[in-house]
Protein backbone atom coordinates (compact mmCIF):
# COMPACT_ATOMS: atom_id res chain seq x y z
CA UNK A 1 0.00 0.00 0.00
CA UNK A 2 1.28 3.45 -0.83
CA UNK A 3 2.22 6.03 1.74
CA UNK A 4 -0.28 8.88 1.79
CA UNK A 5 1.10 12.39 1.25
CA UNK A 6 2.04 14.47 4.15
CA UNK A 7 -0.31 17.02 4.58
CA UNK A 8 1.70 20.51 5.25
CA UNK A 9 -1.09 23.07 5.16
CA UNK A 10 -4.64 23.72 4.97
CA UNK A 11 -6.89 26.77 4.24
CA UNK A 12 -10.20 27.35 2.94
CA UNK A 13 -9.75 29.66 0.03
CA UNK A 14 -13.42 30.44 -1.02
CA UNK A 15 -16.74 29.59 0.14
CA UNK A 16 -20.39 30.20 -1.00
CA UNK A 17 -23.38 29.21 0.38
CA UNK A 18 -23.11 25.44 -0.87
CA UNK A 19 -19.57 25.17 -1.38
CA UNK A 20 -16.29 25.35 0.34
CA UNK A 21 -12.52 25.30 -1.50
CA UNK A 22 -9.63 24.07 0.52
CA UNK A 23 -6.43 24.33 -0.78
CA UNK A 24 -3.63 21.87 0.57
CA UNK A 25 -0.36 21.83 0.59
CA UNK A 26 1.06 18.07 -0.05
CA UNK A 27 4.46 16.74 0.42
CA UNK A 28 4.83 12.95 -1.57
CA UNK A 29 7.15 10.09 -0.02
CA UNK A 30 9.43 10.85 -3.20
CA UNK A 31 9.56 14.71 -1.72
CA UNK A 32 7.56 16.53 -4.44
CA UNK A 33 5.74 19.49 -3.04
CA UNK A 34 2.13 20.45 -4.85
CA UNK A 35 -0.99 22.23 -4.18
CA UNK A 36 -4.36 20.51 -4.45
CA UNK A 37 -7.72 22.08 -4.65
CA UNK A 38 -10.84 20.24 -3.51
CA UNK A 39 -14.18 21.09 -2.68
CA UNK A 40 -14.50 20.34 0.89
CA UNK A 41 -16.77 18.60 3.18
CA UNK A 42 -19.16 20.69 4.96
CA UNK A 43 -18.25 17.99 7.90
CA UNK A 44 -22.67 17.43 8.67
CA UNK A 45 -24.36 14.18 8.40
CA UNK A 46 -23.17 11.45 6.80
CA UNK A 47 -23.09 13.39 3.07
CA UNK A 48 -25.77 12.27 0.52
CA UNK A 49 -27.81 9.73 -0.50
CA UNK A 50 -29.25 8.44 -3.75
CA UNK A 51 -32.32 5.81 -3.69
CA UNK A 52 -32.55 3.17 -6.83
CA UNK A 53 -36.73 2.78 -6.17
CA UNK A 54 -37.82 -0.49 -7.80
CA UNK A 55 -41.86 -0.01 -8.25
CA UNK A 56 -42.02 -3.47 -9.63
CA UNK A 57 -39.48 -6.30 -10.40
CA UNK A 58 -37.67 -4.19 -12.85
CA UNK A 59 -38.89 -0.70 -12.94
CA UNK A 60 -36.99 1.71 -10.89
CA UNK A 61 -38.62 5.51 -10.42
CA UNK A 62 -36.71 8.34 -11.97
CA UNK A 63 -37.52 11.89 -11.50
CA UNK A 64 -37.16 15.02 -13.69
CA UNK A 65 -35.64 18.05 -11.87
CA UNK A 66 -33.97 21.19 -12.81
CA UNK A 67 -29.92 21.01 -12.49
CA UNK A 68 -28.22 24.46 -12.29
CA UNK A 69 -25.07 23.03 -13.56
CA UNK A 70 -26.28 21.64 -16.78
CA UNK A 71 -28.86 25.02 -16.80
CA UNK A 72 -31.58 22.42 -18.09
CA UNK A 73 -34.15 19.41 -16.94
CA UNK A 74 -32.40 16.46 -16.23
CA UNK A 75 -33.53 12.62 -15.09
CA UNK A 76 -31.86 10.92 -12.21
CA UNK A 77 -32.65 9.34 -8.98
CA UNK A 78 -33.86 10.57 -5.95
CA UNK A 79 -31.55 12.01 -3.90
CA UNK A 80 -30.29 14.48 -1.23
CA UNK A 81 -28.25 15.09 1.86
CA UNK A 82 -28.42 13.71 5.04
CA UNK A 83 -29.76 15.14 7.92
CA UNK A 84 -26.85 15.23 11.31
CA UNK A 85 -28.43 12.55 13.52
CA UNK A 86 -30.43 10.90 10.78
CA UNK A 87 -29.66 7.56 9.43
CA UNK A 88 -28.43 7.11 5.95
CA UNK A 89 -31.74 4.38 5.51
CA UNK A 90 -33.69 7.02 6.74
CA UNK A 91 -32.71 10.00 4.87
CA UNK A 92 -33.28 7.73 1.84
CA UNK A 93 -36.56 7.01 2.50
CA UNK A 94 -37.12 10.66 3.48
CA UNK A 95 -35.99 11.99 -0.06
CA UNK A 96 -37.81 9.21 -1.46
CA UNK A 97 -40.90 10.42 -0.06
CA UNK A 98 -39.95 13.98 -0.73
CA UNK A 99 -39.16 13.87 -4.09
CA UNK A 100 -40.72 10.89 -5.36
CA UNK A 101 -43.89 10.42 -3.55
CA UNK A 102 -43.25 7.21 -2.38
CA UNK A 103 -41.78 5.57 0.89
CA UNK A 104 -40.24 1.70 1.06
CA UNK A 105 -41.16 -0.51 3.36
CA UNK A 106 -37.57 -2.04 2.35
CA UNK A 107 -34.58 -0.61 2.25
CA UNK A 108 -31.25 -1.72 1.65
CA UNK A 109 -27.33 0.14 1.81
CA UNK A 110 -25.63 -1.12 -1.35
CA UNK A 111 -22.26 1.11 -1.41
CA UNK A 112 -20.80 5.07 -1.91
CA UNK A 113 -19.92 6.48 -4.63
CA UNK A 114 -17.69 9.88 -5.10
CA UNK A 115 -18.12 12.07 -8.23
CA UNK A 116 -14.35 12.90 -8.58
CA UNK A 117 -12.36 12.10 -5.76
CA UNK A 118 -9.58 13.74 -6.79
CA UNK A 119 -11.83 17.17 -6.74
CA UNK A 120 -14.40 16.40 -4.08
CA UNK A 121 -14.07 14.75 -0.83
CA UNK A 122 -18.36 13.91 -0.98
CA UNK A 123 -19.27 10.51 -1.43
CA UNK A 124 -23.02 10.02 -1.92
CA UNK A 125 -24.65 6.61 -0.11
CA UNK A 126 -26.62 4.21 -2.51
CA UNK A 127 -29.70 2.77 -1.31
CA UNK A 128 -32.00 0.22 -2.78
CA UNK A 129 -35.94 1.05 -2.31
CA UNK A 130 -38.20 -1.98 -2.32
CA UNK A 131 -42.01 -2.31 -1.54
CA UNK A 132 -43.19 1.02 -2.04
CA UNK A 133 -46.19 2.54 -0.84
CA UNK A 134 -47.32 6.04 -1.63
CA UNK A 135 -46.48 8.69 1.01
CA UNK A 136 -45.45 12.20 -0.07
CA UNK A 137 -43.53 14.61 2.51
CA UNK A 138 -42.53 18.20 1.58
CA UNK A 139 -39.01 19.13 0.18
CA UNK A 140 -37.31 21.76 -0.58
CA UNK A 141 -37.48 21.61 -4.38
CA UNK A 142 -38.93 24.99 -5.75
CA UNK A 143 -41.53 22.97 -8.13
CA UNK A 144 -43.03 19.44 -8.54
CA UNK A 145 -40.83 16.95 -9.83
CA UNK A 146 -41.92 15.07 -12.69
CA UNK A 147 -41.85 10.80 -11.73
CA UNK A 148 -41.45 8.52 -14.62
CA UNK A 149 -39.33 4.85 -14.64
CA UNK A 150 -36.72 3.24 -16.26
CA UNK A 151 -36.58 -0.71 -16.38
CA UNK A 152 -33.40 -2.07 -15.42
CA UNK A 153 -32.90 -3.86 -18.74
CA UNK A 154 -33.00 -0.91 -20.99
CA UNK A 155 -30.60 1.18 -19.29
CA UNK A 156 -28.42 1.23 -22.73
CA UNK A 157 -31.48 3.18 -24.39
CA UNK A 158 -31.92 5.23 -21.00
CA UNK A 159 -28.10 6.72 -21.88
CA UNK A 160 -29.24 7.47 -25.21
CA UNK A 161 -31.67 10.03 -23.50
CA UNK A 162 -30.74 13.53 -24.25
CA UNK A 163 -32.12 14.38 -20.45
CA UNK A 164 -30.00 11.80 -18.71
CA UNK A 165 -26.71 12.48 -18.35
CA UNK A 166 -25.55 11.97 -14.33
CA UNK A 167 -23.31 8.94 -13.93
CA UNK A 168 -23.49 8.80 -10.24
CA UNK A 169 -27.34 7.82 -11.17
CA UNK A 170 -26.47 5.67 -13.92
CA UNK A 171 -23.63 3.52 -11.97
CA UNK A 172 -26.34 3.03 -9.27
CA UNK A 173 -28.98 1.82 -12.11
CA UNK A 174 -26.32 -0.61 -13.07
CA UNK A 175 -25.47 -1.80 -9.82
CA UNK A 176 -28.49 -2.53 -8.84
CA UNK A 177 -29.62 -4.16 -12.04
CA UNK A 178 -26.03 -6.45 -11.66
CA UNK A 179 -26.99 -7.16 -8.29
CA UNK A 180 -30.60 -8.21 -8.90
CA UNK A 181 -29.21 -10.46 -11.82
CA UNK A 182 -26.64 -12.47 -9.43
CA UNK A 183 -29.60 -13.04 -6.74
CA UNK A 184 -31.76 -13.95 -9.29
CA UNK A 185 -34.10 -11.84 -9.12
CA UNK A 186 -34.38 -9.97 -11.87
CA UNK A 187 -36.82 -11.47 -15.06
CA UNK A 188 -35.37 -11.67 -18.67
Amino acid sequence: MRQKPTVLARQIVAKSRLFTVEEMQLRFANGEERTYERLANKGTGHGAVMVVALQDATRALLIEEYCGGVEDYELSLPKGLVEPGEEILDAANRELKEEAGFGAHQLEYLTALSLSPGYMSQRIHVVLARDLYPEQLPGDEPEPLEVSSVDLRELSQLVQNPRFSEGRALAALYLVRDLLTQRGELPA
